[in-house]
């Protein structure tokens, strides 16, 4: 019987020549029939592939010769075998789309100036023993369904709307707080963990390996609520069979983890839908509903 796989990985390191690590990954996972998404810049490597498990096992294998990526820790989970439509492998200015390239230093022991790195049993010591604020790094869809308990959500769209967020004085009044900063692997904290710093934020943190890692060392026994989206044809995945729903529906406010496309072909919104409303799914601007008019991509009702 075949065992579909899907990794998530990545490693902040100088890489002099990306366009040449990019032509080799893609020839690589060719090789190997392993689809997924590949990031590559001058700071490192961002990525996340699924396929057959052997398969997998060898891609990281050969990926990890290179010393740049020796030490790059993995996520595993679950797959479908056929949880990405196609293999991507691109070049970017920036390994997360911050909109601040110019911001992030890297040497070779990754970002330089960001949060302290904190282990999932080290964050509940820490939680057992002080006031945290948990800060979500992710946009609003993602923490529709899934969020740590009492955590400040920001309202961001997209990546590149967290500099204007953290520019607009909101979370000011947490510069002297215990902030931990959370994602869904880690690799948006560490920017933005480093952008919080360099703006003043005293105490930052920042979970290391993300919700992923969290979620296989506590499951749904721990400070974690809901599902975590991700971003493959899964759309989200639960951490055990007694995880709690958060998110509601866009139409009705019923209970649901799923998330969908706005219908409207040309939007690339998502909104939470339940079974029953999956087909007529509409962002805010194109719902013709009270609930999906009045809740911004229908994800803001949150538990």
């Amino acid at each position: 019987m075949t065992i579909s796989k899907v990794v998530l990985f990545y490693a902040f390191t100088p890489l002099a020549d990306p366009h040449a690590i990019r032509l080799w990954q893609r020839t690589l996972c060719e090789s190997l029939g392993l689809r997924g998404r590949i990031l590559i810049s001058r700071d490192g490597i961002n990525g996340t592939v699924g396929g057959e498990m052997g398969a997998v096992k060898k891609y990281l294998r050969t990926t990890k010769e290179h010393a740049a990526f020796a030490a790059m820790p993995i996520k595993w989970s679950a797959g479908t075998g056929h949880d990405f439509p196609r293999l991507i492998v691109k070049v970017r200015r920036e390994l997360v789309s911050f909109g601040a390239p110019d911001s992030l230093i890297v040497d070779s022991s990754g970002v330089v100036g960001g949060g302290t790195r904190i282990t999932p049993d080290a964050l509940h010591e820490l939680v057992a023993s002080t006031d945290v604020t948990f800060f979500d790094g992710r946009n609003r869809i993602e923490a529709a369904i899934g969020k740590f308990a009492g955590a400040i959500v920001p309202d961001v769209g997209d990546t590149r709307d967290f500099v204007a967020e953290l520019d607009s004085g909101r979370y000011d009044h947490l510069k002297n707080s215990a902030i931990v900063t959370y994602c869904t692997g880690g690799i948006r904290c560490e920017v933005l963990s480093a952008l919080m710093i360099d703006r003043g934020f005293a105490e930052v943190y920042q979970l290391e390996g993300g919700i992923a890692s969290y979620g296989q060392r506590y499951g749904d026994d721990g400070l974690w609520n809901g599902s975590l989206y991700v971003f493959d044809e899964r759309i989200s995945i639960d951490f055990s069979e007694h995880a709690v729903v958060i998110g509601r529906c866009f139409q009705c406010g019923s209970a649901s983890n799923h998330v969908e496309n706005c219908a409207e072909p040309r939007c690339r919104q998502q909104v939470v839908a339940c079974s029953h409303h999956r087909v007529e799914a509409g962002c805010a601007e194109h719902s013709t509903s009270e609930l999906g008019a009045s809740e911004r991509s229908g994800a803001l009702a949150l538990s």
